[in-house]
């Protein structure tokens, strides 16, 4: 490639003769190029965003106005921040160290309609793949997936923190002293084989005793349903062929953690832990992390709105 530069321009050819039309038109543009700069400088007629030279601002650069006079960003897409100052508590059913401590889960809590064990081991596989760690492994996954939305995330318990329950009122109330925007509790089922899919658990209206569901059954009702279409559209589970009579959705009152909830809340049964086809989703990683996603989507669009 040879080198054209300062010192080695390529001869130029002759330039024509200008003619007098051309010679009218190079007086004329310095004119109109004077014009011009005034113009920018000084401003459109009737334009406030104009200000002076080297300044910039936000609505001058072409952002629409709100009627308080500030540029407005209604134009751009949400990001991350703008579920920013939100909360959501999950709460992975069981603990995995349950069995350890039956006394303690064994004991009595008050769930608002009646009284109910603290606690129970949960469900496994028949190979013995716990309940207790599907759940914390997808409230990990889920936890993590939020998080990047700018969700704040606070789980009832953590792994071995503490080392047995929480108990279901202490689980409900984790979320209540949260004032968490919305709440989940994780599990799987442990239902006969041949019992296949999820579903989710809606809470019912329930005014007794300590319990009072009545403000949040309806946007309840909401999240469970988002959840049921993001979480089936994410991981191609079935809607449960055993209860929700092929809806997905169940309605409970007998559940503390729903009963005591102050906020909204659902549970989700991710699967049958006793059927070997949805075992074989259950112990996989990777469609574990398909259900933390489904669960994901549907708990953002909720926070949304």
């Amino acid at each position: 490639m040879s080198y054209v530069g300062p010192d080695f321009d390529p001869p130029q050819p002759r330039r024509p003769r200008r003619g007098p039309l051309t010679v009218a038109l190079a007086a004329l543009v310095p004119g109109a190029l004077i014009g011009w700069f005034v113009y920018e400088a000084v401003g459109a007629p009737g334009d406030s965003s104009g200000s002076a030279a080297g300044s910039t601002s936000s609505a001058s650069a072409g952002a629409p106005l709100s009627p308080s006079g500030t540029a407005s960003n209604d134009d751009k897409p949400p990001g991350p921040s703008s579920l920013k100052g939100k909360v959501v508590v999950i709460d992975p059913g069981h603990n995995a160290t349950n069995f350890q401590h039956t006394a303690e889960i064994n004991r009595k809590v008050n769930i608002g309609t009646n009284w109910k064990e603290c606690d129970t081991t949960g469900t496994s596989t028949n190979a013995g793949y716990a309940e207790a760690q599907f759940t914390m492994d997808v409230s990990h996954r889920l936890k993590t997936l939020l998080e990047r939305q700018g969700v704040t995330v606070k789980l009832t318990h953590d792994g071995d923190s503490p080392a047995w329950g929480p108990c279901v009122d202490q689980r409900a109330r984790i979320g209540n002293d949260a004032h968490a925007d919305a709440a989940i509790s994780i599990h799987a089922d442990g239902a006969p084989v041949g019992d296949r899919g999820f579903h989710v658990i809606l809470p019912g209206s329930v005014h007794a005793g300590s319990a009072d569901t009545r403000a949040i059954v309806a946007p309840s009702a909401t999240l469970g349903r988002g959840i049921a279409g993001d979480y089936r559209r994410a991981t191609g589970e079935q809607f449960s062929n055993y209860i929700g009579e092929g809806t997905g959705l169940v309605t409970r009152k007998d559940l503390g953690g729903l009963n005591l909830s102050t906020v909204p809340k659902v549970f989700i049964e991710c699967g049958n832990m006793r059927d070997s086809k949805d075992a074989a989703l259950l112990t996989n990683s990777a469609w574990r992390q398909k259900a933390a996603q489904g669960i994901s989507e549907g708990i953002v669009s909720f926070l949304r709105g």
